[in-house]
């Protein structure tokens, strides 16, 4: 009996409740018509706010994926998503992923990517002058001192210039500068300009023209594929660009040879491009994060490049048993004097000849300041360290 009334009450409860629920339910389906009917009389004088929208661009580096230089391009990829809050993403691929290192311009022109990660030199092919915003001459500057001229020197006018000329649907920015390259991976020490004669040898830009002068036998090809063809005895002799990437790329795993400081590519850059089109489509925001993100990663990559570098240079030695040796100062002087030669046969070129004076003038003034008051760093290092900066390579 107790039961059977705890169970009526509950029941009533039940009942009790769901008729609650029910008018509680009517008032909440009149409420929310009664809102809609607002929002709706509302929308009649207000515009709809639109969501926002991730914008994805495709963009391929020219290095491959284990290349630090990769690394490089994504930590840019990264700079840009950040700087954005994800409304504007790069979705960055390897060299290959799409076209190989040097199909990259051809690519983003034509809109099969939005943009990629390279360096000028590969496009000399379309003009002697593009190198000039990649691997210049050996004027004396360093490359912070080269993207100075270039962000603030008047270089981004004169690379405006050149796209324009050429006519080619582009918009792009240097970026990341490149210490001093080696001479190269050989299977012997370079003593002296002869052995260059005949050598089959890897480079790119104006460095092929130079090399041309000393008799070697130049060929072009991005950095995946050289070491393979030094293996299979395609190439003598190459260089890419510094101890990291040429670690990762494999150069100890064909030569134990390898020659420190050249002329051929005293210093260099990055260059950053995008498809013109679908650059100017974006909103001014975008295509500014796109420019001050190219800045950020430019000191960045530098700030790893002087971690990184000496480590994997001190483990090739110690490691891989890699020999470094000092290039020669009888080479060194034969490729400034080598530089004369191409800067005069390029220069009956009106625009090539009108980027080098601006160079030169630069440099001149520039460079000039920098040398008469920057105290010499070899007599510190000497004094603070007990050895010389060539301690560990062979002096020929």
């Amino acid at each position: 009996m107790v039961q059977d009334k705890n169970t009526a009450k509950a029941e009533g409860q039940v009942a009790s409740d769901s008729k609650s629920t029910d008018t509680s339910r009517r008032r909440f389906l009149t409420g929310s018509a009664a809102a809609v009917g607002a929002g709706a009389a509302a929308a009649v004088g207000f515009p709809s706010i639109a969501v926002a929208q991730t914008t994805t661009l495709r963009f391929q580096s020219t290095w491959p994926n284990q290349d630090i230089f990769h690394e490089f391009a994504a930590d840019y990829v990264r700079i840009v998503n950040e700087m954005s809050g994800g409304r504007l993403r790069l979705n960055l691929l390897p060299a290959g992923a799409v076209v190989g290192a040097l199909q990259l311009q051809d690519a983003v022109i034509s809109g099969a990517l939005d943009g990629g990660h390279g360096v000028c030199a590969y496009w000399y092919g379309k003009h002697k002058a593009y190198s000039l915003f990649g691997t210049p001459p050996p004027f004396g500057w360093d490359a912070n001192q080269f993207l100075a001229w270039y962000w603030t020197g008047g270089g981004m006018e004169l690379y405006a210039e050149l796209l324009e000329m050429l006519e080619l649907p582009l918009v792009g920015y240097l970026t990341g500068p490149m210490p001093t390259q080696a001479l190269g991976w050989f299977k012997e020490p370079i003593s002296g300009a002869e052995d260059l004669q005949g050598l089959k040898y890897r480079t790119v830009g104006l460095a092929a023209d130079l090399m041309r002068e000393f008799g070697a036998a130049v060929t072009i090809m991005g950095g995946g594929d050289i070491v393979p063809a030094m293996d299979r005895g395609l190439l003598d002799g190459a260089e890419f660009n510094n101890p990291s990437s040429d670690r990762l790329l494999g150069f100890p795993d064909v030569s134990k040879t390898w020659m420190l400081r050249s002329y051929h590519q005293d210093c260099e850059s990055f260059e950053i491009i995008y498809n013109k089109d679908k650059h100017d489509s974006l909103p001014e925001e975008f295509q500014a994060i796109l420019q001050y993100a190219a800045k950020a990663a430019s000191s960045e990559m530098y700030w790893k490049a002087m971690e990184r570098y000496p480590r994997d240079l001190q483990a090739m030695r110690e490691q891989q048993g890699v020999q470094t040796y000092i290039t020669p100062d009888s080479v060194l002087q034969a490729q400034l004097d080598a530089w004369n030669t191409v800067i005069e046969n390029e220069s009956q070129d009106p625009f090539f000849k009108k980027v080098i004076d601006h160079q030169r003038e630069y440099c001149e003034r520039v460079v000039g300041w920098h040398l008469e008051g920057t105290a010499p760093k070899v007599p510190a290092y000497r004094h603070f360290f007990g050895k010389e900066p060539t301690d560990t390579s062979t002096i020929l």
